[in-house]
């Protein structure tokens, strides 16, 4: 008699998730620019939530090319300066593709700003549909609106395709009574409201994109996209990884 293997379904807590990177994360090491082998292994993690049947969006930053807000920016007009930082996120949107369509997942770039040649037109029911056909979807060029950052766009689309969840990736393993690099004795949440983020002006996303998701009860979590396995252990709600803002915190 021979043994069957282990077929037992992964139990998952999210089915539709958005997940928000920075486009710092996409510099590795470097001081600008795209580390193709980051981007290599931000679309293997992806790929192996993929797998799990996960339907999966992604909004990418653009602030390691050009961000509307930076130093780099001069005196620039704000609004040619923030259409410039689209751009930006629709050249990390499309390295990011690529790097999973070589490892064959199914990916589309849906972009608010009209650029045929790259990518999709962004339509609420056509990024729905892709989604339910297992492709992952990422989202570039914002809300196609200055002044709006990609965190705002992140709650917006996320939203706008009913996500379960923000996944939102960065550097240290969730948030903290203070900047932990700069402050070692800063102690982490495990749980946080949308208010005490707000009022301890907690910048982990900016205050618009906050208040959006409180108004609609979209949780977040926050953890580290550093760590191998991260965004398969929130999916599967694994405890302990990152700090979840949501509108109460669970007792």
């Amino acid at each position: 008699m021979t043994a069957t293997a282990n077929t037992t379904p992964t139990k998952l807590a999210y089915h539709r998730v958005l997940l928000k990177i920075s486009g710092e994360a996409l510099m590795g090491e470097q001081s600008y620019g795209i580390d193709v082998n980051v981007a290599r292994s931000v679309a293997e993690e992806l790929k192996a939530v993929h797998e799990l049947g996960v339907e999966v969006a992604v909004v990418v930053g653009g602030g390691n090319i050009f961000r509307g807000v930076s130093k780099s920016a001069g005196n620039m007009d704000r609004s040619s300066a923030d259409y410039i930082g689209m751009l930006a996120t629709v050249m990390n949107a499309v390295v990011l593709q690529d790097a999973l369509e070589k490892i064959d997942v199914h990916t589309r770039v849906l972009s608010a700003v009209d650029i045929p040649q790259l990518a999709e037109s962004f339509i609420r029911r056509r990024a729905v549909r892709h989604l339910e056909k297992g492709r992952v979807v990422i989202f570039a060029a914002g809300t196609g609106n200055p002044y709006f950052t990609t965190d705002s766009a992140a709650a917006l689309r996320a939203l706008e395709i009913k996500a379960d969840i923000i996944l939102k990736a960065t550097k240290v393993d969730g948030i903290y009574t203070a900047d932990p690099i700069t402050t070692p004795s800063a102690e982490r949440y495990d749980e946080i409201t949308y208010q005490e983020v707000l009022e301890r002006q907690l910048r982990i996303m900016d205050a618009s994109a906050i208040s959006l998701c409180m108004d609609n009860n979209l949780p977040i979590i926050v953890f580290n996209m550093r760590v191998h396995g991260n965004i398969k252990r929130v999916i599967t709600g694994e405890p302990g990884v990152g700090t979840r803002v949501s509108l109460k915190q669970i007792l």
